[in-house]
């Protein structure tokens, strides 16, 4: 049987499952590879009147323009970074953690109760959680100033006026919308350890921190290296949204990321080849970033990517 006649045999004994992944295929053709043709327009300066086909090619212009003209194209690249170096941090180890919190408790009803009360940020919107994050920490009603008034009396803050604080509100409300959600994953891992191996590290003298240490560490490892590659895929492509609903001009400083800048250049302002270049310059740091961890995971361990 031949390759290709094998392939039919294959989708066609498997024709539900094959049926079921269809949307999936679609969605990323539509939205993720067809729209990978309009990357041209970053080497050209495009006109919507001429089209992609008639605008003029001018190479690496945008790049240049971008690295060497715009005064604050360093302070981008460094936002950016700082924000996703925090983000590494901070929030992702934080599911890990919680994980394992979870899977410690003993009373079923209490960790139930605690799991849905973490899995609840995540299905409000941005919006919200913006709207969220100002309410709490205006310097007039806010709940922040209150409770810092009332227990140290200390005068109130306008946290987003200040551009030291926008890292730590921006980092500390990622962990608080998506930590929950995000220890599903892990959970399911420490579901798959085998619990002969739990009863062995006691049989062994393992106090209850050497078997979380020896064995349900162990088994997410593989879990947790797949996630870190995916993260560092997405490592200069910080959370526009939220950014964008919190930033102003008081924070720019720290703030303002390539992501909003592409949105300035590119929607407000319709340069789209210059937006479209400092995009397509995110998204080729994300993919060596990618092949790279993926190669050093390959190398030290059984678990990759590819």
């Amino acid at each position: 049987m031949t390759n290709g006649s094998r392939l039919w045999f294959m989708m066609k004994k498997h024709k539900a499952l094959y049926l079921l992944m269809l949307p999936g295929i679609l969605y990323y053709l539509i939205f993720k590879y067809a729209p990978m043709y309009g990357i041209i327009i970053a080497f050209q300066d495009y006109s919507v009147g001429r089209g992609i086909l008639g605008s003029k090619f001018v190479g690496m212009k945008h790049f240049i323009e971008f690295f060497y003209v715009t005064p604050d194209a360093w302070k981008l690249i460094r936002n950016t970074v700082m924000l996703n170096v925090y983000d590494l941090l901070f929030h992702f180890p934080a599911p890990i953690v919680l994980a394992i919190l979870f899977h410690e408790i003993r009373i079923s009803w209490f960790k139930r109760l605690v799991q849905s009360v973490s899995y609840m940020p995540h299905f409000l919107s941005t919006v919200v959680i913006a709207g969220i994050i100002v309410t709490f920490l205006s310097p007039s009603s806010g709940v922040v100033n209150h409770a810092l008034s009332r227990a140290f009396g200390i005068e109130p803050i306008l946290f987003l006026g200040h551009p030291e604080w926008f890292r730590t509100i921006y980092v500390g409300s990622e962990i608080w919308q998506k930590v929950g959600w995000g220890t599903i994953l892990y959970l399911a891992a420490i579901s798959g350890i085998d619990p002969t191996l739990y009863e062995a590290a006691k049989m062994d003298g393992a106090s209850r921190f050497q078997q979380v240490r020896h064995v349900t560490l162990v088994g997410m490892l593989p879990v947790m290296i797949v996630l870190f590659v995916l993260t560092l895929g997405h490592f200069m492509e910080t959370g526009f949204q939220k950014i964008l609903l919190l930033y102003n001009s008081m924070n720019y400083e720290t703030s303002d990321v390539i992501n909003t800048f592409v949105y300035r250049r590119g929607i407000l302002d319709a340069d789209f080849s210059f937006a479209t270049a400092v995009g397509l310059f995110q998204s080729v740091i994300g993919l060596v970033l990618v092949v790279a961890a993926n190669r050093i995971v390959r190398k030290y361990s059984q678990t990759s990517l590819w």
